[in-house]
């Protein structure tokens, strides 16, 4: 079991006892902020041994030495923590349980390896680093631990205790763990306290504000999620299911937690939902859209965050290695070490096919919604160079459509739709489709895209001529991919085109995307919407990303058998749409009754067995919690059900 601690684009992940152990892979741990690991060993031990856990929740923890009931333990520890930008505070309080002093020596074992996100997760990757120098210095009060690589890169974290250290040891004879010891005498039923700083300094920032104890840093996230969170209109306002409404106030809540700053086209800093934790704490286009989309119609400054922060990262040159061309809008953007010195491709990375025309979708609902059109107004170059993204460089000039090539021998994402994973775009006998890729529901999102813009040209922009063009664009768009997608015999759209302009055959829950955009025609919706509530596509939580009974299904893998709450969003939204709001509902259920296993945070994924199979949503081993789009379901299926 571990803790999960979230504020201002910084997370920690703890044992349940507080401790951390540097461990890489799913099971990671450490302090992290702009994905690096600052502190990778935390432990603290009290007469020479980690004292067991007695209770533990996301506020702390309570542990004691190890007793009998004839001579019980003669005191008892208390650690609150709490993360805030930059920053873990610790606050350790010794209660005596004796009438008579006791000597308590205590030890914080510390580390700080600075280890790359990259690094740590479970793909068997290593990445060459000459020259990282990792040094650690004594302090008035502490530690601090120093890494360096080559004159462009400096990191720091300083460890501050009050009271200072009585001694500070290496740990061993190798590396820059450190042993802070103190030696407490607690009176006959008293208490000692122990005041704990740890400061992340990412190389090119400088030294966060030291935040205070964790009940401060507490009161203040707090009264940040009452004022989002609890913001009107409240989803309990709005619902008369109290269970949706539950999930809608837990996602809010989450979505508070995961927002990191970010900047405009001026400048002008900005903060908007990161895509989740444990990998993802950072701007993901495609990601941050969905989210603000379905938020929009009750929290609209996510939109008003969103759109401007990637507008400022808008691609405006060609740059092969990171899939930059002018117009396009960015996949995610990092600010690690190896996307610094380039062994990872992400530090501004635009291997997504569908953030750009979800965009465009985002500008005019944004417009729409809050009926204000000062940012369409302002964001009018970049919305008109991503229009000519998608005809130029995308594809959809000459009669074509929105296409992507693998990035893997690069290594970038071999899939650039949402389903991003090797393989995930297969056909129905598991090959993977290769070659110019149009996977159709992202032709559905540039349809969209054409129809609004071409609305915002027409009402905002004041030219005519322009949204001519997009709706001539949109009519031959809607017809062409009928003719080109549509398979007679399955009564349902291909996945994707391939690049011999195959179709892929694989029955995915991509389809249901396409009820949303509104490329398909009424008669289809129905064949469509139906389809999906079948058994081999519905599993009584979610609908699958790969109907059962396919050779590539598998109900653990991360597209090609799992379910995604956001996916299923996108789709009840879309079949209520249609009219369809009996399947809508259904779906809606589903999802509800996972998140109420999961303490209503719906996770990124949860695996494809069905409820035939297991009486309860089984969880996805690697998914991310919280996560961004996850968090912003519930107020999706409450929108479409409000419909």
């Amino acid at each position: 079991m571990s803790r999960l601690l979230v504020g201002g684009g910084t997370f920690a992940v703890t044992t349940a006892g507080g401790d951390i152990r540097g461990l890489n892979g799913a099971s990671t741990d450490g302090l992290f902020i702009r994905d690096g690991r600052h502190l990778s060993r935390w432990l603290l031990t009290v007469d020479g041994t980690a004292p067991p856990l007695l209770t533990s929740s996301a506020d702390g923890c309570v542990l004691a030495p190890a007793g009998t009931r004839d001579r019980p333990p003669a005191y008892t520890v208390f650690r609150r923590q709490a993360v805030t930008e930059g920053a873990l505070t610790e606050h350790v309080r010794l209660v005596g349980n004796l009438g008579e002093p006791a000597v308590v020596e205590v030890e914080l074992h510390v580390d700080a390896d600075f280890a790359d996100q990259f690094e740590l997760r479970a793909d068997h990757r290593t990445y060459d680093k000459p020259d990282a120098v990792r040094t650690v210095d004594p302090t008035a009060d502490g530690v601090a631990f120093h890494y360096r690589r080559g004159g462009s890169w400096l990191s720091r974290t300083t460890v501050g205790a009050v009271p200072a250290p009585d001694r500070v040891r290496p740990a061993g004879a190798d590396g820059t763990a450190q042993v802070l010891s103190w030696t407490f005498t607690l009176p006959a039923h008293g208490t000692a306290d122990l005041a704990l700083t740890v400061l992340a300094v990412p190389s090119g920032t400088t030294e966060p504000v030291t935040p205070g104890p964790p009940s401060a840093v507490r009161g203040r996230q707090e009264a940040e999620t009452r004022a989002f969170a609890g913001a009107r209109p409240r989803p309990r306002d709005l619902t008369s299911w109290p269970e949706l409404a539950r999930a809608c106030e837990q996602g809010l809540a989450d979505l508070t937690r995961l927002l990191i700053p970010a900047w405009g086209p001026e400048g002008e800093e900005l903060r908007l939902p990161g895509a989740g934790i444990p990998w993802f704490l950072a701007l993901f286009g495609r990601d941050s859209l969905l989210t603000s989309l379905f938020a929009l119609p009750y929290r609209p400054e996510l939109a008003a965050a969103v759109l401007p922060a990637l507008a400022a990262a808008q691609g405006t040159r060609y740059d092969e290695a990171r899939l930059e061309q002018p117009g396009k809008i960015v996949h995610e953007v990092r600010h690690g070490e190896l996307a610094h010195f380039g062994q990872v491709p992400y530090g501004r990375y635009y291997g997504s096919v569908d953030a750009t025309p979800l965009f465009l979708v985002l500008l005019d609902a944004h417009r729409t919604a809050t009926g204000d059109p000062r940012l369409a107004e302002r964001l009018e170059p970049q919305a008109r160079a991503a229009v000519e993204w998608m005809f130029r460089d995308g594809g959809l000039g000459a009669g074509g459509y929105l296409r992507y090539t693998s990035d893997e021998a690069r290594g970038g994402l071999v899939n650039q739709n949402w389903k991003d994973s090797a393989g995930a775009i297969c056909f129905s006998d598991g090959a993977q489709a290769e070659g110019d890729l149009a996977v159709g529901e992202v032709q559905g999102y540039v349809y969209d895209a054409l129809v609004r813009t071409a609305r915002l040209a027409r009402e905002v922009w004041r030219d005519a001529r322009e949204a001519d063009r997009l709706e001539e664009a949109a009519a031959d768009l809607r017809a062409r991919f009928r003719r080109d997608f549509w398979m007679p015999g399955a009564a349902f759209p291909a996945l994707a085109l391939d690049g011999r302009n195959r179709q892929v055959d694989a029955l995915a829950s991509d389809a249901g995307h396409l009820l949303w955009s509104g490329i398909l025609d009424p008669g289809e919706e129905r064949m469509v919407g139906d389809r999906l509530l079948q058994k081999d596509f519905f599993s009584g939580f979610g609908i699958r990303t790969l109907a059962a009974g396919q050779a590539p299904y598998h109900p653990l893998s991360y597209h090609r058998g799992s379910i995604w709450p956001h996916d299923n969003a996108v789709i009840v939204l879309g079949l209520a749409r249609c009219g369809l709001r009996e399947q809508a509902a259904t779906v809606a259920k589903g999802l509800i009754r996972a998140a109420a296993h999961h303490d209503w945070r719906l996770p990124e994924v949860i695996a494809g067995y069905g409820d035939d199979e297991h009486p309860d949503p089984v969880p996805y081993p690697h998914a991310s919690s919280p996560q961004a789009w996850a968090a912003a379901t519930p107020l999706a299926l409450l929108t479409a059900l409000r419909e």
